[in-house]
């Protein structure tokens, strides 16, 4: 449901800060870093809280502060303003490395890519309809009014979500010896002792949080402003710019399961490989697009990496295979804390990326 509503607006998002908010290129850049830096920076503090409360907990604050954020989108009247509402949608990713761990809790090990194949399959279904619907929106009634009608959508699924996830979720962080599945008690450690042992990690983890800083750092120079390149330069409307979103949506709905299971049954690392090579090459060839036919077909590209391996968009660190080959080779009681890690060394280093694209 939060994808269904945030999709409706997210693509647009760009251009409503340079049209209606008074943002150049350069300030759009500057947001971008705010926004992923916040986001990333908050995982490491949730890994552990997960791994020490347990995940539930982490999840349910997560959401109720969600709230917040199209709250303070609505009243902002300037792109300066923005920044309040960065600083608490950050925040709202804490319970980010829980999701994944409850995910990774709840799936035999043979059966993990399939799991978060399934899980991306159910949640990119919005993306299907929400995008060219919001391009319709724009395109009929302005950026201001369409954003802040979608805004208002935001907030009345994210109250809704609090109080679904606050009845639904079980707690998956127990003790396997007790019958009766209670919370599992932690030996309570300073956090100096969490980050040491978050960082004392295999030497695959090390490798794979080398791969996310690249592709992130790289995605991040462009991805904020390709939806303005798209508009002003090659020339689509909002309805083609939805369409494009819409036709990723489908794609990683449609293949998402099945690069889950082919993850399952030939290695994770194939899938991986073939996203992160596939990403770079869709952004290239973005820039010889002169049409929406190309365009089109270019970002259909993207969205197979992203369906099948996890890379695609903003080369977050994430997917199917990606997920799998993390809970594969991380205990449960430390999985929290090491997707929160990879997370946060992840935005650490690449924060300065949207800035440095928006200067070129």
């Amino acid at each position: 449901m939060i994808t269904l509503s945030e999709m409706a607006w997210r693509p647009f998002w760009s251009l409503y800060l340079t049209n209606e908010l008074g943002a150049s290129i350069a300030a759009v850049g500057l947001l971008a870093m705010v926004q992923s830096s916040e986001r990333l920076l908050f995982q490491l503090p949730g890994g552990i809280l997960a791994d020490r409360w347990g995940r539930r907990k982490i999840i349910v604050y997560g959401t109720a502060l969600r709230i917040l954020t199209p709250i303070l989108y609505l009243w902002a009247t300037h792109w300066t303003q923005v920044f309040w509402a960065l600083i608490i949608s950050g925040a709202t990713s804490i319970y980010m490395p829980a999701f994944n761990a409850i995910i990774a809790d709840s799936l035999p090990e043979t059966e993990r890519g399939a799991g978060y194949g399934a899980y991306r399959m159910i949640t990119s279904i919005p993306r299907i309809f929400s995008p060219i619907i919001g391009g319709m929106v724009m395109d009929s009634f302005g950026y201001l009014e369409g954003v802040r009608l979608f805004l208002y959508v935001s907030l009345g699924v994210n109250i809704l979500v609090t109080y679904v996830r606050y009845r639904v979720i079980t707690e998956t962080l127990v003790d396997e010896s007790d019958a009766k599945r209670r919370p599992k008690v932690r030996e309570k450690k300073t956090l100096k002792e969490n980050v040491r042992e978050t960082f004392d990690l295999p030497h695959t983890i090390w490798v794979m949080i080398a791969v996310a800083v690249l592709s992130s750092f790289g995605t991040r120079m462009v991805m904020s402003f390709t939806s303005i390149y798209a508009v002003e330069v090659i020339g689509l409307t909002n309805t083609q710019l939805g369409l494009v979103s819409t036709t990723a949506g489908l794609v990683t709905a449609a293949l998402a399961l099945p690069g889950g299971m082919l993850a399952d049954r030939f290695g994770r690392k194939p899938m991986i490989v073939f996203s992160r090579v596939a990403t770079p090459v869709s952004l290239f060839f973005t820039t010889l697009c002169g049409n929406f036919s190309q365009y089109y077909t270019v970002q259909g590209l993207n969205s197979l990496a992203a369906a099948l391996g996890g890379g695609g968009g903003r080369g977050r660190a994430g997917g199917p295979a990606w997920n799998a080959l993390v809970a594969d080779i991380v205990p449960p009681q430390k999985r929290g804390t090491v997707q929160g890690a990879i997370g946060t060394v992840t935005g650490i280093v690449s924060a300065p990326a949207s800035i440095l694209g928006s200067s070129g």
